[in-house]
């Protein structure tokens, strides 16, 4: 379940729930932590209580008794940097053009097939 940065309470959840032997299966990194720091933290509390955690994507298990070439390679396949832009750098300045010329924003989201809180984002990136 994705929840906001502040507010997660469901990783919440599996951390007070998750028992030594349990099995956290997990789609891929940046599904479960924010940032390097976030994904180190929440792997070492978890596999620290006897829990193993499997990241399906990356085709990485850990079990607390992890060497250093499994540290090494949570840290490097844990450095991810975010998900792919969906428009292009032309696509934004067409974006611009249409709000500068006063068209709702709201309208401009759906003609290019972005939410608006993504139109916020691309408007805050190239400020």
């Amino acid at each position: 379940m994705s929840d906001t940065v502040s507010n997660r309470t469901e990783l919440t959840a599996l951390m007070a729930y998750a028992r030594m032997g349990d099995t956290v299966v997990v789609h891929s990194m940046d599904r479960l932590a924010r940032n390097l720091d976030d994904l180190r933290r929440i792997v070492h509390f978890l596999t620290e209580r006897g829990v193993q955690i499997t990241f399906v994507k990356e085709q990485l298990t850990f079990i607390g008794e992890d060497s250093p070439m499994a540290q090494f390679l949570l840290s490097v396949m844990g450095a991810y940097r975010g998900r792919k832009r969906a428009l292009s750098d032309a696509e934004i300045a067409a974006i611009k053009a249409q709000i500068a010329s006063g068209k709702p924003k709201a309208y401009v989201a759906r003609d290019f097939g972005i939410s608006r809180e993504t139109l916020y984002q691309y408007l805050r990136l190239q400020e």
